[in-house]
């Protein structure tokens, strides 16, 4: 039993070190970022920002931008204290084709991705 147990109490360990250097070197570098999934058979495009989490209220802009370069829906949003993320979403129906841009704005910072609509 002990001979079992060693290797599987050493894995844990060795995954843990792993993941909380992975999570110290996204808030060095900022750790900001925002990605977008299409879901056809939902008929939703959902778009995520994740932060650094804060201890105090972030305010953001969130942006939808469409392939004409026109904002097509601009919404200010808070991320609450403690949290790390937000997301938003629109439905696919009676978008304009073509590539669009979900932007976020952060103090000053802008956060953006593509994805196209097809």
């Amino acid at each position: 039993m002990i001979k079992f147990l060693i290797p599987i109490l050493f894995f844990v360990t060795i995954t843990m070190a792993q993941t909380q250097e992975n999570e110290n070197f996204i808030e060095e570098d900022g750790g900001s970022s925002v990605d977008c999934l299409i879901l056809k058979d939902e008929n939703s495009i959902i778009c995520k920002f994740e932060t650094v989490r804060s201890v105090k209220d972030q305010t953001i802009i969130a942006q939808w931008i469409d392939p004409n370069g026109e904002v097509s829906r601009s919404r200010e949003m808070i991320v609450p204290a403690g949290h790390g993320s937000i997301y938003d979403y629109r439905y696919i129906k009676g978008r304009i084709l073509g590539v669009w841009t979900f932007k976020i704005i952060l103090e000053n910072q802008e956060y953006t991705t593509q994805f196209e609509l097809k």
